[in-house]
């Protein structure tokens, strides 16, 4: 089972990075996250027929299609989605890489609210798309700052883990049925 992960954050210490590489870290397998902030504005005359994606789209999508799941984990900006994952999602979708493919989304804020505003844009934005949300395998972590040890930015709080111990195993177990 290979799992491809995307952040929606571009910060060098950023809480969501740290919960993405934590939730990686429970994963059996191979785990790898794609490199977003290269990816050109989404223009499709850039990307029409007879036309040669750029390098960093062509590397986003193969890297999606060799994926058997997708990991997406985002902060939330302005009660949405940041720019720099809503532009990946766009180069993504025409594409077909995908379609059935299974996807969970985490969205963690400093918040109450857990990034519910950006999960929910997320979930539309990827079944659209003909993802397959894992539903059981999507949260929205509030308050994350405490929860993130800011030594080895990852995730120390132990119900936190859990809950990503649980998402993981659904998002896993939905890419291998």
């Amino acid at each position: 089972m290979r799992l491809l992960a995307l952040s929606g954050s571009l910060r060098a210490r950023s809480s969501n990075s740290a919960v993405l590489h934590s939730a990686l870290d429970l994963v059996d397998g191979p785990a790898t996250t794609a490199d977003i902030g290269a990816l050109p504005h989404f223009n499709p005359d850039l990307d029409g027929e007879d036309a040669t994606p750029p390098a960093p789209v062509a590397t986003l999508r193969a890297a999606v299609a060799a994926a058997d799941a997708l990991l997406v984990v985002s902060p939330e900006y302005a009660h949405g989605v940041p720019g720099v994952l809503k532009n990946a999602l766009d180069w993504l979708v025409s594409s077909g890489e995908c379609v059935h493919k299974p996807v969970a989304v985490i969205t963690a804020s400093p918040f109450p609210t857990g990034g519910d505003h950006a999960n929910a844009q997320l979930r539309e934005t990827l079944r659209m798309m003909t993802a397959e949300i894992v539903t059981a395998a999507c949260r929205e972590i509030p308050a994350i700052g405490p929860k993130i040890d800011p030594t080895t930015e990852r995730v120390t709080d132990e119900a936190t883990l859990a809950d990503l111990r649980t998402a993981m195993h659904h998002l896993t177990t939905a890419a291998t049925e």
